[in-house]
């Protein structure tokens, strides 16, 4: 059992285990990388929104101190005095290019980097275009990359100069490195939670499962009587019902097959033991040679009897297995009844006894003939092996509902009430059958039972003990348009006869 449960845990629960905590982690790590681009694109666009209008405001810091002078001079004091308050409040560097690319003004003071270099002839372009937008070194200006913004100084339509506004591009992988850090402490934690949760969710899940492989092993060891708890409506759920109630046929074939071979083993030993004994007692000289011959016709009977309880179960094998189709046709099943009883006109004698309802009408029944021959074959054989001497054999018919339904009723001991509902089963047979049947084997009337049942029909038994026992079986009644036809038929061929 323990190995069940490993090996369940290995291909379901480890497997189910992994690939949920394999998808939690591949969508964290999903939404870990979209929320760092996203939020690296915002804080980049951001950052050149920011220099954009702190470019503008130092143009118009710039603008300001050249109207001053009729916009031909730049008070470099003034504006660069400017230039560092917005550089200060917002950590960028603000710097003013003459159209020839060099430094005229920088937030930095004289001795910044910006003077040792030029601005491109590109750059300049593009910035007196309308605006430079890029990120980089500028040409070697910076050691690492920043976000760079450059707009025109104009007035009336004319380009003065050309403002930059730079800030280190560093700062968003440094706001990234934090951002990373607190998705992963996040997602460690939401990995832990989940995890857990689902271990727990898991569990639950695959704990039927579990349970149905230890009853599957209880059963290869045949033991039917574990079930398997059933929690709620789930697929899970239905799944155990559905298992539960394979384990209640599988219980009840179980017992079946055990009572099976309980009674054949027991119907076979009697008759077997008989017949080795008279045999050997034959062989060894035990048995006297005058009564050999009564001896042997014992034994003969014993193996037709072991003939008769063969063919008994070869026919219900056969029913069982659907070997044995059903082929139906109509006919007259009381003529039928008659030609049974006349089979049995000498036991019939012996015991004296009366017959009632042979001289019923025509009843056509749509089915096997001779199947349902071995159902009035054995009905009849059970009602003169137990009806009292000088007793009454009655027949009676109904037709209900497209079905005739032929009842064979006999005087005598009858049935207690509580052996009734036994009286189908296999190999079963009452205290009183046993004392009064010596041949019979207990399969008759399951083999009758199996029979009327492949003909959608019915089999009601009732008894009074001391008074009767009459047993009642339904078969489908011939369709009355075929009837019918079959009347015009017969009365067209009597007149036929009538005229020659």
């Amino acid at each position: 059992m323990s190995k069940i449960k490993q090996s369940l845990k290995k291909s379901l629960f480890n497997r189910y285990f992994a690939i949920c905590s394999a998808v939690i982690l591949a969508t964290l790590t999903l939404m870990g990388v979209l929320i760092i681009g996203f939020s690296a694109t915002y804080f980049s666009e951001n950052s050149r929104e920011t220099l954009h209008k702190n470019a503008e405001q130092a143009a118009g810091i710039t603008l300001a101190g050249m109207s001053d002078y009729g916009y031909r001079k730049i008070p470099v004091g003034t504006v660069e005095n400017g230039y560092r308050i917005i550089s200060a409040t917002t950590e960028s560097n603000i710097f003013l290019v003459g159209l020839d690319g060099n430094t005229i003004i920088c937030s930095e003071g004289e001795n910044c980097n910006h003077r040792t270099f030029s601005i491109s002839e590109n750059i300049m372009k593009e910035a007196i275009a309308g605006e430079y937008n890029g990120s980089g070194t500028l040409d070697g200006i910076y050691e690492t990359s920043h976000y760079i913004v450059g707009i025109p100084i104009k007035h009336n339509n004319e380009t003065l100069a050309v403002l930059f506004a730079a800030t280190e591009a560093t700062d968003v992988w440094f706001f990234i490195m934090d951002l990373m850090d607190i998705i992963f402490f996040c997602a460690l934690i939401a990995t832990a939670i989940s995890s857990i949760a689902i271990y727990f969710v898991t569990n639950k899940m695959t704990k039927p499962l579990r349970e149905m492989a230890a009853a599957a092993k209880s059963f290869s060891t045949g033991d039917f009587t574990v079930r398997v708890p059933v929690d709620g409506e789930d697929e899970i759920a239905q799944l155990a019902k559905s298992f539960n109630h394979m384990a209640d046929s599988m219980a009840d074939l179980e017992s079946v097959r055990r009572s099976f071979i309980a009674n054949i083993s027991h119907e076979l030993k009697t008759p077997m033991m008989t017949i080795g004994g008279f045999i050997d007692g034959i062989l060894d000289g035990t048995v006297p040679e005058e009564k050999r011959k009564q001896y042997l016709e014992i034994v003969s009977e014993e193996v037709k009897r072991l003939s008769r309880m063969v063919k008994s179960m070869l026919s219900i094998a056969r029913i069982e297995a659907g070997d044995m189709k059903i082929n139906p046709t109509d006919f007259d099943v009381n003529e039928l009844v008659c030609r049974t009883v006349f089979a049995f006109e000498q036991k019939i004698e012996e015991k004296n006894l009366e017959i009632m309802g042979l001289e019923s009408d025509e009843v056509f029944v749509n089915a096997d003939n001779d199947l349902i021959h071995q159902v009035v074959y054995n009905l009849i054989d059970n009602a003169v092996k137990f009806v009292n001497d000088g007793g009454c054999i009655s027949f009676a018919y109904n037709i209900k509902d497209g079905n005739v339904f032929v009842s064979v009723r006999n005087t005598g001991a009858g049935i207690a009430q509580q052996e009734l509902p036994r009286l189908f089963d296999r190999f079963y047979k009452t205290d009183k059958s046993r004392s009064l049947d010596k041949t019979g084997v207990g399969l008759g009337l399951y083999i009758v039972q199996t029979i009327v049942n492949q003909h959608k029909g019915d089999l009601f038994v009732k008894s009074v003990e001391g008074e009767y026992t009459e047993f009642t079986f339904s078969v489908p009644a011939t369709d009355p348009k075929v009837l019918k036809e079959k009347n015009k038929r017969r009365s067209l061929d009597e007149s036929e006869k009538g005229n020659t």
